[in-house]
């Protein structure tokens, strides 16, 4: 069980990391919260909304202004002739996004109690003080006029109140009254409950900042909840109210009542409409803030209204809201663009936006979409990424990330759709990062592996290559074309008593370390060391298309380092004053189909090679002390060669083999066969051959001279023999059907 989980640990993490991101998903903590909106944001700053011209004005309390008509607060008689003006100038409506919660504190009424009362003019004064002009009655007056739109504003909290604001907007509910959803509130500022009554609406001007304290949402109805009444009736405990800019689009409609449309799932808000216009929401009511640039002409100073040369069609026909840009009075509110927006600019912007039909969305079902995108996206890398490279992993990784970005960026910017892109984009790069660390950890294991199997066994880029495709290594065998390879050392008991046991062991590891470099550097496998033989074969572990011609080349230089090595151990002999024994080895070298594999038990294996041309490598090995010749190779072998100094040795009957074999010697590479030397060599060589298998052994004997002389003494023994079978032959004829094959007798 262990083990197959360990072997599935790339599936399983991302698994669990899948699942881990869907539950915290599902949360939504307000940490996710937070990452996500800040991804609208960018949004916003990277495509804010165009400004569109829409009769939506603000008369701006500038500070010019305070400097022409004086400081704020005003007494409510400069309020009501601005009122007045902006009547006259054709406003649709009046909107004040500010609060008069307290009496003009310019009246007599709060003026007349302060001054002395031992004067007897005051005294009198006072007297008479309810005949004086109460200039919040004269507001009042103002704002109930019979030609005047004016919408008041109040704010909500949660402090205890001595009164309601005064409702002046209907509501109707399409569907469920959405009393759980809107945010609620026990207290409020309200205005004076004269100035109330004679407005046309009444608005609460409430933004509710996000976490931290960004305004990116607007409500578009908020409630009171009266605490004192015991009821289990949320209707008779909720007092709905329409927010300022609502009450504002209402009232310059001349309309009265607000529908809210809520879902029939229950889940919350979908809408409100407010006359001819619909505005979508999120379930809580909130209308999304879709900013705009900061725009002069969105802004009337109020000083300029009282000009004689003022443009009336800069507020005939338009939503005034009044409020203020003025050093010390600003209502400040940071916003994706702004960090110190003022407050009256939302308000106006959310009627830019209502005006324009244009709105951001988060719709309700774009939780389900993201966390579907997010599972399949998940899921599909999770089972893809195990069966593609590096290369593919990372494109399907990158892909999936940044697909989710493109579609986020492509759903807001062409859509006005809010979906997040970072949540599932860290899902997705968490599984694609643990999935690649897993399958890397495994793969690294693997090479590992197979790098302390053959390490010592095959050269270091080979190894490499295996370890970066172990696939190529088929345990439990297979049949392949392969070359086979056995060295050994020749009258080795003779030298073995120069040495005492450790001076044996390192005069094999001082001769098999660079006969095994030659093997290595040929792309050669050691398959085992047997005392002072090796045993090493080509074309696997990994594919050699070349194998017959490495191994060769392999023998060779084997060779040839034999002769470099004799002359040190010379030179050392004759330093320590003891007697050189010349250091010989023979070589032989088969090719032909074998079973290569892990061979052994379940507790013991090695990876070896097994047949019939393994065998008869080893006996060809064998076979050069008696003919004399260093290196001593297969027909299949030599068939596989081009242009290799090669000569035949014979037609022989091996030691327990049936058939003969054509064995030949290899004396060189593609450098000495193309000499003219070599291809004079090899063409009394062959004509020699010829004559002693048709038994004319004079003619034999004649170019068995020549070739000793064109050999120049280097293949003197392999003729030797052969002087030595024909005298044989002279006296005891082989007969007429004799096709020229020798049975070996020895190994």
């Amino acid at each position: 069980m262990f083990s197959f989980l360990k072997n599935k640990l790339h599936y399983i993490i991302p698994l669990l990391l899948l699942m881990a991101g869907l539950f915290l998903r599902v949360v939504d903590p307000s940490a996710i919260q937070q990452m996500r909106l800040l991804v609208f944001d960018n949004f916003q700053r990277q495509q804010p909304r165009d400004y569109t011209q829409v009769p939506v004005r603000i008369a701006d309390l500038d500070d010019k202004t305070l400097e022409q008509i004086g400081q704020w607060p005003w007494s409510r008689t400069k309020v009501s002739a601005l009122i007045a003006q902006l009547t006259n100038l054709g406003a649709a409506a009046v909107v004040f996004d500010i609060v008069f919660s307290e009496p003009d504190r310019t009246s007599p009424g709060q003026v007349l109690p302060t001054w002395a009362s031992d004067i007897p003019e005051l005294a009198a004064l006072k007297e008479k003080q309810d005949q004086l002009p109460d200039p919040d009655q004269q507001l009042a007056d103002m704002i109930g006029h019979e030609a005047t739109r004016v919408v008041t504003g109040f704010v909500l909290n949660l402090k205890e109140t001595p009164r309601l604001p005064k409702s002046k907007a209907s509501f109707a509910f399409g569907g469920s009254a959405p009393l759980n959803f809107v945010p609620l509130y026990t207290g409020a500022t309200a205005n004076l409950t004269k100035l109330e009554e004679s407005a046309s609406g009444n608005g609460s001007f409430n933004m509710v900042p996000d976490l931290d304290g960004m305004v990116r949402r607007v409500p578009t109805v908020v409630g009171y909840r009266d605490e004192t009444v015991q009821s289990d009736d949320l209707e008779d405990q909720i007092t709905l109210y329409p927010s300022l800019h609502q009450e504002a689009l209402r009232v310059s409609q001349g309309a009265s009542t607000l529908i809210t449309k809520t879902s029939s799932e229950g889940t919350g808000m979908l809408a409100i409409k407010n006359g001819r216009f619909e505005v979508p929401t999120d379930g809580n009511g909130y209308v999304w803030f879709h900013q705009s640039p900061f725009r002069e002409d969105r802004y009337v100073p109020i000083w300029e209204l009282f000009e004689e040369d003022f443009d009336r069609s800069k507020i005939e026909g338009h939503i005034v809201l009044i409020g203020t840009t003025a050093a010390g009075l600003l209502d400040l509110r940071p916003t994706p663009l702004n960090p110190a927006l003022p407050g009256v600019e939302v308000h106006a912007q959310i009627l830019e936006q209502i005006l324009t039909d244009h709105f951001l969305e988060r719709p309700d079902w774009a939780t389900g979409a993201e966390i579907t995108f997010m599972v399949l996206a998940g899921l599909i890398l999770i089972f893809i990424l195990p069966w593609t490279g590096a290369l593919w992993s990372a494109i399907l990784g990158f892909s999936a990330l940044s697909g989710s970005f493109v579609l986020s960026w492509y759903l807001y910017s062409e859509e006005l759709l809010l979906l997040d892109a970072i949540y599932p984009g860290i899902v997705i790069l968490g599984i694609y990062l643990s999935s690649s660390l897993t399958l890397y950890l495994r793969s690294e294991a693997e090479k590992a592996k197979v790098r302390e199997a053959f390490g010592m066994y095959l050269s270091p880029d080979l190894v490499e290559q295996l370890a970066e495709q172990p696939d190529k290594l088929q345990l439990g065998g297979e049949m392949k074309d392969m070359t086979l390879l056995f060295m050994d050392i020749r009258g080795f008991t003779t030298i073995s008593e120069q040495f005492d046991a450790v001076g044996l062991t390192k005069f094999i590891n001082r001769f098999l370390t660079p006969m095994t470099a030659r093997v290595l550097e040929q792309k050669g496998t050691i398959d085992k060391y047997m005392g002072d033989c090796i045993m090493a074969f080509w074309n696997a572990p990994l594919d050699d298309s070349e194998h017959a011609a490495n191994a060769c080349r392999s023998a060779l230089r084997m060779c040839q380092t034999r002769d470099q090595l004799n002359i040190e151990l010379k030179e050392e002999a004759e330093r320590e004053d003891r007697k050189y024994i010349p250091l010989n080895v023979g070589i032989g070298v088969n090719s032909g189909l074998v079973c290569v594999g892990n061979m052994g038990s379940d507790m013991r294996f090695d990876y070896s090679v097994l047949g019939d041309d393994v065998n008869l490598a080893s006996r060809l090995e064998g076979q050069s002390k008696t003919y004399g010749v260093d290196i001593v190779i297969g027909n299949n072998t030599h068939n596989q060669l081009s242009k290799f100094a090669c000569l035949e040795l014979d037609l022989i009957k091996v030691k327990g083999k049936t058939e003969p074999v054509r064995i030949f010697c290899l004396l060189g590479d593609e450098i000495m066969a193309e000499t003219s030397d070599f291809q004079t060599l090899a063409k009394s060589h062959a004509e020699m051959l010829a004559r002693y298998r048709e038994q004319a052994w004079d003619a034999c004997q004649a170019l068995i001279d020549l070739c000793r002389e064109q050999a120049k003494g280097k293949l003197d023994k392999l003729y030797d023999l052969y002087e030595e079978r024909m005298a044989d032959y002279k006296v005891s004829p082989p007969g007429e059907d004799w096709d020229g094959v020798f049975t070996a007798t020895s190994k």
